[in-house]
């Protein structure tokens, strides 16, 4: 009797042994030794802000935490110039990964050609961009995720809430390729559905009060695509419309918060967080080239409440639209 409760013991000592290892095999991986991640961006907003804290907090879920891994966070300050100083120090850096934020700091780590894996996070279009060749197969050293933009679904928004706008503004830097691929959509769009527009374009954040104010003036509604230079200035955009009792259309939730009407666009949150996902394959071993881009297509809806009241507007009942400032 004796033998056999001390064999139930060690077999029941094995179990929990056996349990207990395979229980954190999924952040052991990423404990086992340390990380050095560089993350860049063209400018500071608070939509690559939320980007960069959902991407770190899946990165420590995974186990990537202060312990382990270093992540320095390099800000062009809306500099092009600072921005490519900082991808050519990155050419020969002895970090982990690279994670640049959204288009224009893709762009210039990867024509920088670094030699540490990319991930980006928020690509509009990596192909049109020339980040890579193929989404399923990437061949320049990068892959991440893209925000597709869906200029059909911000301009059917439009017509329900404000259907009497037929001349839009398309205000936009084309410096930025998101921004000139995104425009070339919209114009699409709109040419295929009637309505006219007209286009003002700006080299720096500078420029955006005064370009906003002169295009407030001649049109019924303003469209800002994705544009990190018009994002940054987007205040002031929104004040030359309100002045004009005209609707901001915008293309990310941030915009809705500093005043335009309306958006639709993907999650900065689930974009992060995907790239996390990605990122970590990248660090265990898996070959960029191997892991495909993702496109994201789970579109989230935004009115401003208080936009809407100021310009007179009555919200329609939307399955899934989020009011904001209510």
């Amino acid at each position: 009797m004796k033998q056999k409760l001390t064999a139930l013991l060690l077999a029941l000592a094995t179990a929990l042994t056996v349990c207990a290892c395979s229980g954190g095999a999924s952040s052991s991986a990423a404990s086992e030794k340390s990380y050095k991640i560089a993350i860049v961006q063209l400018v500071d907003n608070s939509a690559f802000s939320e980007m960069i804290s959902a991407f770190q907090a899946k990165m420590n879920e995974l186990g990537y935490t202060d312990k382990n891994t270093v992540f320095d966070i390099k800000n062009a300050q809306g500099d092009m110039s600072t921005l490519n100083s900082i991808c050519a120090d990155l050419k020969n850096s002895d970090y982990d990964l690279i994670v640049p934020i959204v288009t224009p700091a893709a762009q210039a780590v990867v024509n920088a050609e670094v030699s540490a894996p990319v991930v980006f996070i928020s690509v509009t279009s990596p192909v049109g961009a020339g980040i890579m060749t193929s989404m399923d197969q990437p061949d320049k050293n990068a892959t991440g995720t893209s925000n597709v933009v869906p200029v059909d679904e911000i301009f059917s928004l439009a017509k329900k809430l404000t259907p009497d706008a037929s001349n839009i503004g398309i205000l936009y830097c084309p410096g930025e390729k998101n921004a000139v691929l995104t425009v070339e959509k919209a114009k699409a769009y709109l040419d295929e559905n009637d309505y006219t527009y007209t286009e003002v374009t700006v080299a720096s954040s500078g420029d955006v009060q005064q370009a906003a104010q002169s295009l407030a003036g001649k049109v019924d509604a303003i469209y800002v695509p994705i544009d990190s230079t018009v994002q940054s200035a987007m205040e002031q955009v929104t004040a030359a419309a309100a002045a004009n009792h005209i609707p901001v259309y915008g293309s990310d939730p941030v915009m809705v918060k500093s005043g335009a009407l309306a958006c639709v666009s993907v999650s900065n949150t689930q974009l992060g967080q995907q790239s996390a996902e990605m990122a970590d394959k990248v660090l265990q071993g898996t070959a960029v080239a191997d892991i495909p881009a993702v496109a994201l297509t789970d579109y989230q809806y935004v009115v401003n409440a208080s936009a809407a009241a100021d310009l007179e507007i009555t919200i329609p009942e939307i399955d899934g639209l989020v009011k904001m400032g209510e």
